[in-house]
C-alpha cells in the first residue's frame, strides 16, 4: 500500500512540532534537531518538517512505496507516460536511505516516488565517490519550464 508523502520547510521547529502534533493528534515518530515526521495511518500521509532548505512552505510532494514492486510500477507507469524522469537509485536523506526517482509537474512542482529501505542516524550521508553525482531531493523547475527537475546541491536535502 502506498502513502503519500509532504515535505515542508518551516521556520520554528518546535511551534511548528507542537502544531502538528495536536492537528494530527498524534506526537512525531521521529525528530532531530532539524527535523521532525509523522507517520499517520489515518489519513496515511508521511508528513515531515523540516528546517533545512529554502522559504517555508511547501517543498514537495511524493508517494513512498511498502515494496520496490510498488516503486517500481510507479517508475514504469511515468516511463509509459511519457513524463521527465530522473531515477537517483538508492540514496540517503532525511535520516533515511531509500530507493527514489522524481517528476515534476506542470507548475514545477517536484513529486518524490521513493521506498524507505531502512533510517539512518544523519539528514543525509553520502559515499565520497558518490557525493557529487548523488541528488537527494528535487526542487520544483522554474515556472513555465515543467521539464526536468532542478535538483538541490547536495548541502541542502529533503
Amino acid at each position: 500500500m502506498k502513502r503519500f508523502h509532504v515535505h515542508a520547510h518551516v521556520e520554528d521547529l518546535q511551534a511548528s512540532i507542537a502544531f502538528y502534533s495536536k492537528m494530527f493528534g498524534a506526537e512525531p515518530t521521529r525528530v532531530e534537531s532539524d527535523y521532525a515526521k509523522w507517520m499517520i495511518e489515518d489519513p496515511r500521509i508521511n508528513f515531515a518538517i523540516s528546517t533545512r532548505g529554502g522559504q517555508p512552505g511547501v517543498d514537495h510532494l511524493g508517494i513512498q512505496t511498502d515494496t520496490a514492486e510498488e516503486l517500481a510500477a510507479l517508475k514504469a507507469q511515468a516511463e509509459a507516460a511519457d513524463l521527465t524522469l530522473q531515477d537517483v537509485g538508492e540514496t540517503t536523506c532525511c535520516y533515511a536511505r531509500s530507493d527514489k526517482h522524481w517528476v515534476t509537474d506542470p507548475q514545477g512542482i517536484a513529486w518524490e516516488h521513493f521506498h524507505t529501505l531502512d533510517n539512518i542516524p544523519v539528514f543525509s550521508e553520502k559515499a565520497p565517490a558518490a557525493a557529487e553525482a548523488s541528488a537527494c531531493c528535487a526542487t520544483p523547475a522554474p515556472r513555465g519550464k515543467p521539464i526536468g527537475i532542478a535538483v538541490k546541491p547536495s548541502s541542502s536535502c529533503c
